[in-house]
């Protein structure tokens, strides 16, 4: 089996896409989902349930990067973290468990609703 060649536009394509994603999550503590999914989904042509399992697996090492950061500078509050992490590693247990008998097109209304609510919680 040969080596896949990734044409140069096409890695230029990853790479934005990479740099606005690790920009979101490092600047907002969060969100870079909504900038990755999106992007696979439309600009890549991924499968939406692969590109929902791709940011997370792409979210993990920023968000490595990000934390490193924040907890060199002293900025985590240890309390609230120890007990949001809990219901944190339950509820991504059961979402990514929920992710594999969603269909496509109820998780992309989903997604469209909650990325609505959150813009809106955000102007507001």
């Amino acid at each position: 089996m040969g080596k896949k060649v990734i044409k140069p536009f096409r890695f230029l394509k990853y790479l934005a896409i990479g740099m606005v994603t690790g920009l979101a999550n490092g600047l907002f503590g969060s969100g870079g989902g909504t900038i990755a999914v999106p992007a696979m989904v439309l600009i890549l042509g991924a499968e939406e349930h692969k590109a929902h399992a791709t940011a997370i697996a792409v979210i993990l090492p920023l968000t490595f990067a990000s934390a490193f950061f924040y907890i060199s500078h002293n900025y985590v509050n240890w309390e609230l973290t120890y007990k949001i992490v809990l219901g944190g590693v339950i509820g991504g247990y059961i979402g990514a468990r929920l992710l594999n008998i969603c269909p496509a097109n109820i998780l992309r209304k989903i997604f469209a609703v909650f990325m609505i609510f959150a813009a809106v919680r955000m102007i507001i």
